[in-house]
């Protein structure tokens, strides 16, 4: 690449994370960009700690939220080869007492595929009224409630009626956190083990997992707020539009009883995960076989609707997948993979392009989603070009 594609690619992204953090929308960035493997634009600015004075670093460890599923859906399909579970396995030969019904008594199947792409019948509790089932339940997203174990989490799911047949509908939930358990029980491990001894370890991931494995180099998490981000202590409510709010405890994972949520529980670095996507976008070597992968990286819904994507998008396993650019009004080409993490994280990966986008933000959820991620999409598309 020449220095003169180099500079505009930086150019154009360095004035979106200005914009932002001039605008005190966010705190703290960590963003890399890779083409063909090779490091494009790096940078980290910002606060780790805005009250300390503390500077954002490109080591800096974040709490990974929902980049928490595509590393244990990876671990799924790693003990799928090894023949340990299969995706078609009903959930109870794994949780025998995990038998949640639908509304009028009828007690479903729900699968492991179920599980992984969200078609289950499940929920979350932030996506539901504050009135809601799974909050009168007292059911934990994985974000929330620490000190929570499996067992009591998967009750209090189980004894909620199903919102939907499994394998009719598309809905974001607390499927994951299940499916962490089933794996448990499967292979007699724990999930953590799991996940290190196939997918973090391998790949050399040494910052990522479910505990902080440095303090000192933890950021911290803020809220979005009208005039500047709060910073997040204790429990409390991060606003997202459309729902009741996410409840987070931001230090669950100190917690050691808290249960491994596969959905929201690990932490890592923006160098770590960009391993992870890398093996991906290489057709899983050193994780995964190509076979794998590419189950992972085409729809496995149908033509359900993925309610918070737009159209044009549908799931895989692991993270939604572009089915038509022009229907979601995007410069990223079809196949395209993506997701976010709820404390403030947004990626993607473009295979045609050979792209590997990760932005890492401490600001939930403005890190996330909206304005912010989209505008930097178009600046690496438009440096690119």
């Amino acid at each position: 690449m020449t220095g003169d594609s180099n500079r505009k690619l930086a150019d154009g992204v360095d004035a979106v994370i200005d914009s932002f953090l001039t605008a005190r929308k966010l705190v703290g960035v960590v963003m890399l960009v890779l083409q063909d493997g090779a490091i494009r634009f790096s940078r980290a600015t910002g606060f780790a700690d805005r009250e300390t004075g503390r500077t954002m670093q490109d080591d800096a460890i974040f709490r990974f939220a929902s980049l928490t599923k595509p590393i244990v859906t990876a671990t799924v399909m790693r003990l799928v080869e090894e023949g340990k579970v299969s995706l078609q396995d009903p959930v109870t030969h794994y949780l025998p007492e995990f038998r949640p019904s639908l509304a009028d008594g009828n007690m479903p199947t729900i699968t492991l595929h179920h599980l992984l792409t969200h078609t289950a019948g499940l929920s979350y509790g932030f996506r539901q009224p504050p009135d809601g089932p799974y909050l009168k339940a007292g059911i934990s997203d994985g974000l929330d409630m620490p000190g929570r174990g499996f067992a009591d989490n998967l009750a209090r799911i189980s004894a909620v009626p199903l919102a939907d047949a499994p394998g009719t509908k598309w809905g974001y939930s607390v499927a994951l956190d299940v499916l962490g358990a089933a794996l448990e029980a499967a292979t007699g491990d724990t999930l953590p083990a799991l996940v290190e001894r196939l997918v973090t370890g391998p790949l050399g991931m040494q910052d990522t997992a479910f505990i902080c494995r440095d303090r000192e180099r933890l950021a911290v998490a803020y809220s979005d707020s009208p005039d500047l981000p709060v910073r997040l202590s204790g429990t409390m409510v991060v606003p997202f539009a459309g729902t009741a709010g996410i409840r987070v405890t931001p230090d669950r994972y100190a917690d050691p009883a808290s249960f491994p949520s596969a959905g929201a529980g690990m932490l890592g670095t923006a160098g770590d995960f960009a391993r992870f996507l890398e093996a991906i976008r290489s057709d899983g070597a050193p994780i995964l076989k190509p076979e794998s992968v590419a189950l992972m990286m085409r729809s496995q819904i149908g033509d359900l609707v993925v309610d918070n994507r737009g159209p044009g998008w549908s799931f895989g396993y692991g993270w939604a997948v572009l089915q038509d650019p022009t229907a979601a009004t995007t410069p990223q080409h079809a196949g395209t993979i993506g997701w976010g993490g709820v404390y403030g994280h947004s990626w993607f990966v473009d295979p045609v392009a050979r792209l590997t986008v990760i932005g890492l933000t401490n600001t939930a959820v403005a890190g996330m989603t909206g304005a912010f991620p989209m505008a930097i999409r178009d600046a690496v598309y438009s440096g690119l070009s």
